[in-house]
This record gives C-alpha cells, sequence and structure tokens, in this order.
C-alpha cells in the first residue's frame, strides 16, 4: 500500500489574502483554503467548505482566530469554531469537518487528492 498522495494545483501564492480564505472545487467538492499569518510566518489550511450546523458551503467566509493553541476558523452563520488542523468543531463535539494536507509549491497552493 503506498502512503504517495497525488497533488493537484488549486491556485497562485499570490490568489490568496493574508489570514483569509477562498473557495475551490475538488472533485465535486468546496475546500475552503486559508493562508494564516502566525508570528509572521504564512500557514496553509484546507478543510470543507461545508458548514455542518449552518448547512451550507461558506466556511471560506468565517473568521480566522485562536483558541488555547489551536487556530480556528468561525463560521459566519451561527458562529461555532472549527480547528484548522483537525476539523473539530470546538462547540459541539458531535460535529467534525473533512481536513485536507495542502502545500506550497513554487508559486502554486496544492491540496491532496484520493
Amino acid at each position: 500500500m503506498s502512503t504517495e498522495q497525488n497533488w493537484t494545483d488549486i491556485c497562485h501564492l499570490n490568489d490568496l489574502v493574508d489570514n483569509s480564505g477562498v473557495c475551490a472545487l475538488v472533485k465535486e467538492q468546496q475546500v475552503a483554503i486559508f493562508k494564516v499569518l502566525e508570528k509572521g510566518q504564512a500557514h496553509f489550511y484546507a478543510i470543507s467548505n461545508w458548514d455542518p450546523i449552518g448547512k451550507a458551503n461558506v466556511l471560506y467566509r468565517g473568521l480566522i482566530g485562536s483558541v488555547a493553541d489551536k487556530t480556528v476558523i468561525i463560521s459566519p452563520l451561527y458562529k461555532q469554531r472549527y480547528c484548522l488542523t483537525s476539523g473539530e468543531c470546538l462547540d459541539d463535539e458531535a460535529r467534525k469537518v473533512s481536513v485536507y494536507d495542502v502545500r506550497v509549491e513554487g508559486d502554486k497552493v496544492q491540496l491532496a487528492v484520493a
């Protein structure tokens, strides 16, 4: 069994705005991609854009924040907080969003796809 991932180009690096998100359609799924500046360094995250509580594709429009040591996206609908590294909902442990591996190669932002 191979653990090598297939990477697909999502956008150019300059398409992302610091501390904000964009949405991309990848294999019929909406994915929210975030560029977050933490201590002067850029970190990239990708999660499902689907808000399971608000039942809409809106998470890329959320507010970026932090809770303890976790970087979160706050849903623009009902304000639930989702961890960008694990997908867990900090306000409802029964809820979770998918998390995707994301990387930057040159000037391209890439997403791992199955």
